[in-house]
Order: C-alpha cells, then structure tokens, then sequence
C-alpha cells in the first residue's frame, strides 16, 4: 500500500487548524504593513510546541520581524525564559516590542538586538540555548547552520523557516539563488551527524534538527 500524501484540502486545514490571539493577530497586520512576511499560523503553533517540548528556557531568534514569531515562541517557553532577538531592521523590532507589551511579556524577557545576525551570533555564548530559530536571509545559511550547533546544548533545537521557499525547493528546474541556498541548507542539515531533522510542511517549510 502506497503512503498516503496530504492533499491540498488538509494542507489548508492544517494551516488554519490552530487557535490565534487578538495580540498575535495585530501582530501579523503590523508584519504586513512593514512588508515582512510573518511566520504561518501553523508553523507558529509547531515552533511553539517545539520549544515547549525542549522546555526553552534561552532562545535565540534570527530575525526579528513584527514579533508574530516571538510570541509563539513565548507560548512554548519556561515562564522564566528569556528571548534573544536579532534584526537588522530597528523599525520592525520597534513593532515587536509593542506586540511583547501588548502580551504583556515584561522587558526582563527579552533582548533586542539590533544588526546583522552574522556578526552577533559568534558574540553568544557557546551551548547556553535550547532553541534557535532562523527566519533571515538565505545568503547566510551556512552561518546560521554552523552557529546554531555551537550555540545549542545537546539535546537544544534549530528550527529553519521557509525551507520549502514558496514551493520552489522541491523543483529541480528553480535555481534562482533564494531555492538554490534553501535546498542546500536541507541538505546540510540532514548530513550532519551532529544533528537529527525533519522537514514539516508547514507554512513555508520548517526544517527542524535536534542536537546529538
């Protein structure tokens, strides 16, 4: 008996399935007047369980957006957890931080950063984070990739966003540069024996990898 596949009815199901907030909901209307592209409803709800499962307590987050990402990943963190957030755009951290104050998620909880990922991740401390999301640009993969598996603890979780890039990842014949470093990031990460992952099609492709 062949797999069953998800056709195109659950995909939709799937990505409606989880239950929003007002704040999350805001959240994603300021995103998209600063025309950055929030995380999926459903690719939130996973990240949030995956920090729940890992019990995040330190998370580092790589791009900062509207903040729609932090929020679900508060939804999962330890209530004592603390949120490293890095942006290269200080006008989207500002509208993060409002989407925080409306949660009211105290200052204490958070850090925002502000400036180039590339430069700031080699700043944080070796295997001191659970979790480590990436939302950022693909012409930085292999930075993200490698300083992940630095700065996670055995056992931590590097979640990768938009890994399947707007369906263009699974056709061999999309070689523009954006589906070119996602397909090779997937390839990467599930050859590296320092972690273990999956690829979940939800929103715009999560690539999940435990750390060894």
């Amino acid at each position: 008996m062949a797999d069953a596949m998800l056709g195109e009815n659950s995909l939709t199901f799937v990505e409606n399935w989880p239950d929003t907030t007002e704040v999350i909901d805001s959240a994603r209307a300021r995103s998209t007047e600063l025309g950055c592209e929030p995380i999926s409803s459903a690719a939130g709800a996973a990240l949030q369980v995956l920090a729940a499962a890992s019990a995040a307590r330190a998370v580092v987050e790589v791009g900062t957006g509207a903040g729609v990402s932090g929020l679900w990943l508060f939804g999962g963190m330890r209530p004592e957890g603390i949120l490293t957030t890095v942006d290269v755009e200080a006008e989207h951290q500002r509208a993060a931080k409002e989407a925080f104050a409306e949660r009211g998620i105290a200052t204490t909880r958070y850090r925002l950063i502000n400036g180039s990922a590339a430069e700031v991740l080699p700043r944080l401390t070796d295997a001191a984070y659970d979790l480590v999301f990436v939302d950022a640009d693909t012409g930085s993969n292999g930075i993200y990739h490698e300083q992940a598996v630095r700065l996670l603890r055995s056992g931590g979780v590097v979640v990768f966003y938009n890994a399947l890039w707007q369906d263009r990842v699974a056709d061999p014949s999309a070689r523009d540069s954006d589906a070119v470093a996602q397909r090779e990031l997937g390839r990467a990460v599930r050859e590296d024996d320092r972690l273990l992952a999956a690829l979940l099609p939800v929103g715009d492709g999560l690539l999940a990898a435990v750390k060894r």
